[in-house]
């Protein structure tokens, strides 16, 4: 028995159940945002969350993690029972061809396993959809939730595509927003945690961003078992 998972939110850095093996790639044809309500993990109903969801644009690439799961239909299960606890705002599993850098016009996998979520508020209403950046900020430096900040979240996603040589323009657009929303609530986060990285200036992709320090990258809180 064996199954593969893409993770391109929090799995990409905190999987949280055994796995056999960890591929870094991507899949093609979705672009990642932040437009799904996390009630449960990182913000509250009263005061929701914003994490990671899928949106299928032609042309598009998702960078992320592939997890593979082998051995015995007991693991199998085990893993996808903690897969569905923990994304349970995702009301679709689709599944997906999955590429690595070396060669990415042929599949290295396929069947990949991926959650995601329908873009529709009225069929599912964890769907926030998009919003302008500064509200999406500022939601997203207020929001707490029984595995943390959802700050945190941002943060530990713009650390981890960093990490793998994979950074991505929108999120990293987002998180200097949310750090701008903090300095302004006196909040900062350089008050709070460690900084991670080393002070050397890096480009973004986009030639319309201006540079950041990758000194700025993140703030690594505790790991957590669950998380969205």
């Amino acid at each position: 028995m064996v199954f593969w998972v893409f993770g391109y939110g929090s799995l990409v850095w905190n999987p949280g159940f055994e796995y056999d093996e960890k591929v870094i790639g991507f899949i093609k044809d979705y672009k990642r945002g932040f437009d799904l309500a996390c009630i449960d993990h990182r913000g509250t109903p009263e005061n929701p969350a914003r994490t990671c969801t899928l949106e299928h644009i032609e042309g598009a690439v998702c960078w992320g993690a592939a997890y593979c799961v082998r051995g015995s239909p007991e693991r199998e299960r085990a893993a996808m029972e903690y897969l569905e606890r923990r994304e349970c705002e995702y009301d679709q599993k689709n599944l997906v061809e999955f590429y690595k850098e070396a060669d990415p016009l042929q599949p290295f996998l396929t069947g990949v396993i991926v959650f995601t979520s329908t873009p529709d508020k009225v069929s599912n209403k964890y769907y926030l959809g998009p919003a302008p950046l500064e509200e999406m900020a500022m939601q997203i430096a207020t929001a707490v939730g029984p595995c943390g900040n959802n700050r945190d979240y941002l943060f530990l996603l713009e650390k981890a595509l960093f990490d793998i040589g994979h950074e991505e323009d929108m999120v990293i657009e987002l998180a200097n927003e949310v750090r701008k929303v903090l300095a302004t609530l006196g909040n900062g986060v350089s008050k709070e945690k460690q900084l991670v990285g080393s002070p050397l200036k890096m480009p973004l992709k986009s030639q319309t961003q201006s540079y950041i320090l990758t000194s700025q990258l993140l703030l690594l809180p505790k790991a957590v078992a669950m998380d969205s």
